[in-house]
């Protein structure tokens, strides 16, 4: 036996207000998908860099690297040199190159640098120790 309360209508009101909770759910698997897949955005750049005995000097916080391949193109991400430098042209240019990227190429890099204003270049090699 039960008891029915009846208030005399059946119908439902209508509720005219958006439930954002599956919203949120999304949105925070959402943050949680790009936390984990940020850091593994960075690409880094294959590149046999030949050796070299001279002391290691310190890194900058930020190194700004500008690669050449060894099929002759250059790296530097997905901006231009201005707009990673931020317009700086005091800031220094780590330059590394392939080994098989001939001498004469590297130069020409160089001198496309020192053409656009940016005197502070530095070459970057592998450390290896010296020898007997």
């Amino acid at each position: 036996m039960s008891i029915r309360l009846d208030h005399g209508e059946d119908t439902l009101d209508e509720v005219h207000e958006i439930n954002v909770t599956p919203f949120i759910d999304v949105m925070l698997v959402l943050l949680i998908i790009f936390m984990v897949a940020a850091p593994l955005a960075t690409v880094d750049i294959l590149v046999n860099l030949p050796g070299s005995t001279a002391d290691p000097q310190p890194r900058p916080e930020r190194p700004l690297y500008l690669t050449v391949k060894s099929d002759l193109t250059i790296a530097l991400g997905d901006d231009t040199l201005d707009a990673v430098a931020k317009g700086d042209k005091d800031t220094r240019i780590f330059l590394r190159a392939d080994k098989a990227v001939p001498y004469g190429e590297v130069m020409e890099v160089m001198n496309l640098l020192r053409a656009a204003g940016y005197l502070k270049a530095a070459l970057v090699g592998l450390e290896k120790p010296p020898g007997p």
